[in-house]
């Protein structure tokens, strides 16, 4: 699909298909291009949680303003900003270091300068902390949606939930910031999707201070 029909055909649909799944070969393909998203020191500070099992849907649904949508689409992904993603002793930190000494990039003797850098970028204060995992984030969640709208898939974020009931209620640990929720389906039949609503323009968008 050319990218500009990717973006005109990337909506957020509030009708799903209950009855018809997305395989997980489909959504491995997905979320492996969604890797590919531009990240911060490429330290990738994003983890998914997914839901197919109707039961837990159904938890989650009355935590997230009771939306149909989430009962229906055979998938709902959590995204998960990792809020210690650049600290020494990630998980995610330390194959990205381990990556980088295999491929040549860095030496092992650079470690310390490596964490000593990341947590000087990333790790100075709370805000700083919370921005650097909720951007990267939110830059693979985009990339999510886009790669599913390429393979004949439809999504919609959602904002609309209980965040420290969904925490809870999913144990999701203090490390992880739960950014938004993703339904990922197909289009249930005999819905209209309207053309897409007004945009900012150029002019609109661009600002001097």
């Amino acid at each position: 699909m050319d990218f500009s029909e990717v973006l005109e055909k990337r909506r957020a649909v509030n009708f799903f298909d209950p009855e018809k799944e997305v395989s997980e070969e489909e959504l491995k393909a997905i979320v492996e291009d969604a890797a590919k998203a531009p990240s911060s020191f490429n330290l990738q500070p994003w983890n998914l949680v997914v839901l197919r099992d109707h039961e837990e849907k159904a938890r989650l649904r009355k935590l997230a303003w009771d939306q149909p949508k989430i009962t229906d689409a055979p998938v709902v992904l959590m995204v998960l900003a990792d809020r210690k993603g650049w600290q020494a002793g990630n998980e995610g930190l330390e194959k990205l270091f381990k990556n980088n000494v295999k491929s040549g990039i860095m030496t092992e003797d650079k470690y310390q300068w490596f964490t000593e850098t990341t947590g000087g970028l990333y790790g100075t204060t709370e805000d700083r902390i919370q921005a650097f995992a909720c951007k990267n984030a939110a830059l693979f969640a985009m990339s999510l949606m886009y790669s599913a709208s390429n393979r004949g898939l439809q999504t919609h974020p959602m904002d609309g939930f209980d965040l420290d009931g969904v925490t809870k209620e999913f144990n999701i640990p203090d490390q992880y910031w739960l950014t938004m929720l993703i339904a990922v389906g197909h289009l249930k039949q005999g819905i209209e999707i309207f053309p897409k609503a007004w945009r900012k323009s150029y002019e609109d968008i661009v600002k001097k201070f």
